[in-house]
């Protein structure tokens, strides 16, 4: 029972966090917008029926019952069919419809002319836009540092966590030893889980990086290892043996090949992991911390079509899913339920694996948020963008000002955008729901 109010309570973390987040972002867009004149209807967290509101002046503030969003109503989204001095002929068909639905409903709202959002000089639309966004990228600056130089990150230590009994290739199926397997060189010495490595050939160690460096590529050479055990230290020789392993990289993370696949290469082994302690970070280690996760989270979206189809054919087929690949807010709610539930972790590690869990959900927001299609945020920055070059273009060549771009005739594809968002989000759920991604 105690495990489910845990698994519960790891849930309502991540939707409490959402929900907050989500507010962050519409004040970001709203604090700028109001503070450049602009009539503000509404400030909603959430889509469909409204649960609770409240007016308060000219705007009315509330939620609703889908909390997957949120929203500010901007008087004067899209520029009149007069503005800019061009008169804007209606027509017939379904697009076309839409495109005079859309300004009809943005007319609605415009209450006074010179409080509108397309009046606004592009630089303070830009802004207004940006704001959302940025909200979430200082939320998940906060939380890094939080997690970062409040908690800290698991780091290798110099302390033996296991020794391993025989040397079994990095490529091997089996996990345990069996009778006829090499002696590991490690436990041959009489290395014990609890050892403190002090120098190895009389090289003082002082991260695990030095212990890796040293033995790799000692195949076959006796090294004297100096070893704090109960307090006091003690000299072992080992050797280590010539085996398969997993090739690394310079920060010693495996190395993977053109198909993805890890690189393997021959290098002396001893058969020792570390032990991991918690380790407080820098405060200068939290933006190149928000980048990586940043860049991250490009990657996945400049392929996210391919990642989509990985997606699917792991939800319909035999695939398993990518751990690293895209995932739905339901996806993101059962893993802070593992989290928050795993017994075997301190409860401070739960905690911060839900703040950094709360940290990449920011992240995220914030990157996908940019995208330039409309109706997402950078599809409005891209407009504005737009509209400043091709005034500037006028004003170079002697031209009359051409007068605000009607985005409203982006409103088809703004509709396609949003069921191509809605259709993934569809999938996405599913599958996590049918074939969730586990972290334990």
């Amino acid at each position: 029972m105690e495990a489910v109010l845990l698994y519960i309570l790891g849930v309502l973390v991540v939707v409490v966090g959402l929900v907050v987040s989500i507010a962050l972002h519409e004040l970001g867009h709203f604090v700028p917008a109001k503070r450049f004149g602009v009539r503000v209807g509404q400030f909603m967290i959430g889509f469909g029926r409204t649960i609770w509101s409240v007016r308060r002046g000219e705007t009315e503030y509330g939620f609703k019952w889908i909390p997957l969003g949120g929203y500010i109503s901007m008087a004067g989204m899209y520029p009149p069919v007069e503005a800019g001095g061009r008169a804007r002929t209606a027509s017939t068909g379904f697009f076309q419809t839409l495109v005079q639905d859309a300004r009809s409903a943005s007319a609605d709202t415009i209450v006074e002319e010179e409080r509108t959002f397309y009046r606004l000089p592009v630089w303070k639309r830009i802004i207004v836009m940006l704001g959302g966004p940025f909200m979430n990228l200082v939320i998940a600056v906060v939380l890094y540092a939080v997690l970062l130089v409040g908690f800290g990150l698991p780091q290798p230590s110099t302390t033996l966590g296991s020794v391993s009994e025989c040397v079994l290739p990095a490529t091997s199926e089996r996990q345990e030893c069996q009778p006829g397997d090499p002696a590991a060189p490690g436990a041959e010495a009489g290395l014990l889980p609890g050892d403190r490595i002090v120098s190895i050939d009389g090289e003082p160690i002082e991260e695990w990086a030095d212990v890796t460096s040293t033995v790799r590529p000692a195949a076959g050479d006796a090294l004297q290892v100096v070893i704090e055990r109960d307090g006091a230290e003690r000299t072992l020789t080992i050797t280590p043996l010539l085996t398969e392993r997993y090739a690394l990289d310079a920060e010693g993370q495996p190395l993977e090949g053109e198909g993805g696949e890890l690189l393997t290469e021959e290098v002396g082994f001893v058969g020792i992991a570390p032990a991991y302690e918690t380790v407080q970070q820098p405060i200068t280690a939290v933006l190149p911390a928000v980048g990586d996760n940043v860049s991250a989270v490009v990657g996945i979206i400049l392929n996210l079509p391919q990642r989509m189809i990985d997606v699917a054919e792991a939800a319909f087929g035999p695939n398993e899913r990518d751990p690293n690949g895209p995932i739905s807010v339901v996806g993101v709610g059962r893993i802070a339920g593992e989290i928050a539930s795993l017994d075997s972790a301190p409860v401070a590690d739960r905690v911060a694996s839900l703040v950094g869990l709360l940290a990449s959900l920011n992240v995220a927001l914030f990157v996908f948020n940019l995208i330039p299609l409309m109706p997402l945020d950078g599809g409005h920055i891209a407009g504005a963008l737009w509209e400043g070059l091709r005034r500037r273009i006028a004003a170079l060549r002697g031209r009359p000002d051409p007068g605000p771009i009607d985005t409203a005739k982006l409103v088809p594809f703004t509709l396609a955008v949003v069921v191509v968002l809605g259709a993934m989000s569809a999938l996405l759920i599913y599958a996590d729901i049918v074939k969730p991604v586990s972290l334990f």
